[in-house]
């Protein structure tokens, strides 16, 4: 298609959920069909695109040939520009106000087309977030094509498409403020066992299922923002999970029977790295929303392999100065070399304060930085645990770097993905949500030179051999986005 003239090649418009784990497999994913000839169209909320802006520059922003972004308004009052929006309030809006304006950009793009001579194509089709399904419920209106992009973990969708059963067998929600405070510590969460959900282990816990669950209020927005969004997948055409075969079978086929054809391109940002030329215009486009720092790979080249701490708890995660001196003091017990990377806004209410004498304690083995290049972080030889949230695209990325990890997940599905590494898959193991410095320090120590972690490290090492296979140049991710295009795209 690279070579039709501009105005006939088929023209995506691809829209992710406005936060920074899903702007980027996005992405990765636009830049695959771009590769291949598409003319596309990426749309960030002005929010985020001012972000980009700062963290990227502007150049970056004016796009190259045949990849350019868009904006639309969220609706949502103005907050801390380089932290991430309220969440809550974010998933009301998509639901209630994005359609309309989805729409109005669609035809100012068509106009757009229109007007160009013949240099901008017609908009042919729609990628969009799962998580954004009002731009699928578009599509057909706009006589378009469509797919959608599961940003998060095989395990994560098929907790979050059983939320409705947790209401329908009065599991959800939790009864009463009184009864609420106790069962998240008398060990209910622990106790109550979800055994019915396919393909999912018959020992799974309230626990391990997607925190939204852990309310008492019947009409909670995030709860049934999943209920909503998840049952309006089924209006695409066609589904992208961003994870690779051999990590998820079971979880596959049995997502395979809730939904339009799905197709595994991950991971995504190996999938991307392998199959872009690196003379595209769009490779080096960036979607860090953060600006990241310089010097930390050289930083990791002054260290033996193996020997050196990762700490990143996302883009979302927040936590308390206590939890965060815990975990601080915990790292400084441990005697390993450490990278953390403390985000502005890490720290709930406040700034993140790190004391003096623990600056002192790990001096000349100790770096902190804001935001990095997680990526390349992980695949540095000298990294040889990661102490992490849980987030889909952390644990995708440790995975497909052979590293095991620590886990400390936070909120959404990253407690079902910390199961599974966990348990199911054996590459990492769970810190307690009332984090001590002690279990830090223990469970970095066993991860590094421990017996079960060098299990967990022989375990992680055969499923990065099966991640770098299936991303490899035209391997059968890539051929997965090929069919994609040929059965939906362009169907």
């Amino acid at each position: 298609m690279g070579s039709l003239p501009p105005a006939e090649r088929p023209h995506a418009v691809m829209i992710p959920y406005p936060a920074q784990g899903h702007v980027t497999p996005m992405l990765q994913l636009a830049k695959l069909l771009h590769a291949r000839g598409f003319h596309v169209t990426f749309v960030n909320n002005e929010f985020n695109h001012r972000r980009l802006l700062r963290s990227q520059g502007a150049d970056t922003l004016h796009g190259v040939p045949g990849f350019r972004f868009a904006t639309f308004a969220d609706g949502l009052p103005p907050s801390n520009p380089d932290a991430t929006q309220d969440i809550p309030a974010l998933c009301y809006a998509i639901v209630n106000t994005f359609l309309p304006r989805f729409r109005e950009l669609v035809a100012k793009l068509d106009e757009e087309a229109e007007t160009s001579g013949g240099a901008l194509p017609p908009v042919t089709c729609v990628v969009a977030d799962s998580l954004m399904t009002f731009a699928l419920r578009a599509a057909p209106e706009l006589d378009l094509r469509c797919a959608t992009l599961w940003t998060g973990s095989a395990c994560g969708f098929m907790t979050y498409h059983h939320y409705k059963d947790l209401r329908d067998r009065g599991i959800f929600p939790l009864k009463g403020m009184h009864v609420y405070e106790a069962q998240l510590s008398n060990g209910y969460l622990d106790d109550t066992t979800i055994d019915w959900i396919p393909a999912l282990p018959k020992d799974m816990r309230l626990r391990d299922m997607p925190s939204f669950v852990r309310t008492t209020d019947p009409d909670d927005v995030m709860f049934n923002f999943f209920v909503h969004e998840l049952a309006a997948m089924s209006q695409a055409s066609g589904v992208i999970i961003n994870t690779f075969d051999e990590l998820d079978v079971p979880l596959l086929d049995a997502m395979s029977k809730l939904l339009p054809p799905i197709y595994t391109a991950g991971p995504l940002y190996l999938t991307a790295r392998n199959n872009v030329p690196e003379k595209s215009p769009a490779a080096a486009l960036g979607s860090s929303l953060w600006k990241e720092q310089d010097g930390l790979l050289e930083w990791l080249d002054r260290h033996p392999p193996r020997s050196v701490v990762y700490v990143n708890f996302g883009s979302i995660t927040v936590m308390s100065n206590e939890q965060l001196l815990e975990f601080a003091w915990g790292l400084a017990n441990t005697g390993y070399a450490f990278l953390w990377n403390v985000r502005p806004d890490l720290v709930k209410g406040d700034t993140a304060a790190i004391p003096p004498e623990f600056s002192a304690e790990t001096e000349g083995r100790s770096m902190l930085s804001t935001w990095c290049p997680q990526a390349n972080v992980l695949e540095h030889e000298a990294v040889g645990a990661f102490l992490t949230h849980s987030g889909w695209n952390s644990s995708l990325e440790s995975i497909s770097s052979g590293v095991p990890m620590v886990c400390w997940p936070f909120f959404a599905d990253q407690q079902t993905n910390c199961r599974y590494k966990c348990t199911e898959w054996g590459v990492g193991m769970e810190i307690a949500d009332d984090v001590k410095r002690a279990e830090v320090e223990a469970m970095i120590r066993e991860v590094m030179e421990g017996e079960k972690g060098g299990e967990m490290r022989r375990r992680v090492t055969e499923l990065r051999d099966s991640a770098v296979a299936s991303a490899r140049r035209d391997g059968r991710s890539m051929r997965n986005v090929d069919r994609l295009i040929n059965e939906v795209l362009l169907a």
